[in-house]
């Protein structure tokens, strides 16, 4: 009896347990079905979209626009070609095609200009030899361009705002001040959604940003102004910023790298908007894109807070001595990846396992089917500055104000604020069982890939889409939110082109301060598949 009265309450919590799972399961499939009727509304109409003129991007006019920031950098500390022929190079390229891309939201060509004479002046008198110049200013003379969101001093600093008066950073983030110490030079800062807070670059004061590959299509978001830039190769790497896949969808939709950082391994100061929540550092993260997988551990040694990540970054990593694993899916809500996206994980694993003698395992995760719960409840639940205001019963207003086209607010921000309100009345049962299981879920993480593995997994389901689309598609962003709320280490690698001439790619993940990893194993896929292509530009130059 005693005996009985002691496993009683044990069996009660376990009934309890799963009963919260199920029910978690079977809430995910009814969202799914609404989801599907909101997709059968939306899509139709957005459909339309096709039909209008789809532009090209004018030829590139300098060969100095292909070669990555490693190899620029080499020459301008060689003397072999001054920082003013690059960085005019970029600004010609710049105003060629912003007025088809809409990604720029404020240029500082003029200074930019100076700051690389300067430079060129600089290396006509230094006694510095070019092993030190590379030391201690790797990007010395090479242009960078800044997401809106990040604090450049004297810049805009909206982002994406409406406001009556402009808004200027006061000073430099902490991120823009490591890559200016490091001799770059910053040519703007381009555009986001609203306070960042969609995967489509959309805002009242901007606009919108396009597809370089399908003017007619969305550049992602919410780091789709960078993306479009690198894309069409008006940048070469840029500084971008990464709470929901921010940073590595444009990067798939616009056929470049994006790389989202280990958790706290950049520092986030000197972003719009922050917040004082103490997961904030946790599951936001700066990172960076760029066109060329080579360059991704140069921009990181130069951001991360990390002297052991940035050894690790110089270290060569033998990939024949890695663990590979893939996954397809995410959880039952998400929509399956369509046949291109799963073709192009496969061409991955085949050229994984020929390449380098391995076997590329499936990933078995039990709690991944909970990555929708965990991920979007979580990332819900952060108060994030300048916008908390918002999400009380103001946010209702605000949506009719928006039907009637008087608000100043985006949908995208609208729709923001209704969702997180409805978040907040989950109850505290099913707050705690997500965390559980956002914990659990990390230790299935660590005890699959160790400090030597590596998840080859699905960046999107589908490569761009048109504008609108992502509203009823917002499930799938699963596949790239749940590593903000794990805090590991991805980087959203290029793979081709589909039959439309969309780009495709996938993630490479690995466990925190592992950066090192999913790097080498991109720098390996762009050997293999080509990396970035260029966009169709047409045959006469703007």
């Amino acid at each position: 009896m005693e005996t009985l009265i002691c496993v009683l309450p044990m069996i009660h919590l376990k009934l309890m347990a799963n009963t919260m799972e199920t029910m978690i399961l079977i809430t995910q499939r009814i969202l799914k079905a609404l989801l599907f009727l909101l997709s059968c509304v939306i899509i139709p109409f957005t459909l339309l979209q096709c039909f209008n003129e789809r532009k090209r991007l004018p030829p590139i006019k300098s060969n100095v626009l292909f070669l990555s920031a490693t190899e620029l950098a080499k020459r301008i500390r060689s003397r072999k070609i001054s920082s003013e022929e690059v960085v005019r190079a970029y600004i010609q390229r710049c105003k060629d095609v912003n007025p088809i891309l809409n990604a720029i939201v404020e240029s500082r060509f003029d200074a930019a200009t100076l700051e690389a004479k300067e430079v060129d002046q600089f290396l006509s008198r230094t006694t510095k030899t070019e092993e030190e110049l590379a030391r201690d200013m790797p990007l010395l003379g090479v242009p960078v361009t800044v997401k809106e969101s990040i604090a450049v001093q004297g810049m805009s600093y909206g982002v994406g705002v409406k406001k009556k008066t402009k808004e200027e950073a006061s000073e430099d983030a902490h991120i823009v001040k490591k890559v200016r110490d490091a001799g770059a030079i910053i040519l703007l800062v381009s555009n986001t959604p609203e306070l960042c807070l969609f995967w489509e670059t959309d805002n009242k004061v901007t606009g919108t940003t396009c597809n370089p590959y399908d003017t007619r299509r969305n550049s992602g978001g919410s780091s789709g102004g960078e993306a479009a830039l690198l894309s069409s190769a008006a940048s070469l790497v840029g500084l971008v910023s990464d709470v929901a896949g921010s940073s590595r969808l444009p990067a798939m939709f616009c056929g470049i790298f994006g790389h989202k950082p280990s958790a706290g391994l950049v520092s986030t100061h000197g972003h719009k908007p922050g917040s004082t929540d103490k997961n904030w550092p946790y599951y936001f993260t700066l990172g960076t894109m760029a066109r060329y997988a080579d360059d991704l551990p140069l921009m990181m040694k130069i951001i991360s807070q990390s002297d052991h990540v940035r050894q690790r970054l110089d270290q060569k990593v033998s990939l024949k001595d890695v663990k590979f694993f893939y996954l397809y899916n995410c959880c039952p809500i998400t929509n399956s990846i369509n046949g291109e996206m799963k073709d192009a994980m496969r061409r991955v694993i085949k050229h994984i396992e020929a390449m380098f003698g391995v076997q590329v395992q499936k990933a078995e995760l039990s709690d991944m089917k909970f990555a929708f719960d965990v991920s979007s409840h979580l990332l819900l639940d952060l108060n994030v500055d300048s916008v908390g205001d918002m999400f009380s019963g103001k946010i209702f207003v605000e949506f009719l104000k928006l039907i009637f086209h008087v608000s100043l607010r985006s949908l995208s921000f609208v729709c923001y604020g209704m969702v997180r309100w409805v978040n907040t009345k989950r109850s505290t049962a099913y707050h705690n069982k997500v965390v559980e299981k956002k914990t659990s879920l990390k230790k299935q993480f660590e005890d699959l890939l160790g400090d030597n593995g590596v998840l080859i997994y699905p960046t999107f389901i589908a490569p761009a889409h048109y504008k609108y689309q992502a509203y009823s598609k917002v499930a799938n962003f699963t596949y790239l939110m749940i590593y903000n709320v794990l805090g590991l280490p991805v980087t959203q690698c290029p793979v081709g082109l589909n039959s439309n001439g969309l780009p495709i790619g996938v993630q490479i993940v690995a466990n925190t301060d592992n950066d090192h990893l999913t790097i080498a194993v991109a720098q390996s896929i762009e050997k293999a598949f080509g990396g970035w292509r260029l966009p169709p530009t047409s045959e006469i130059s703007v």
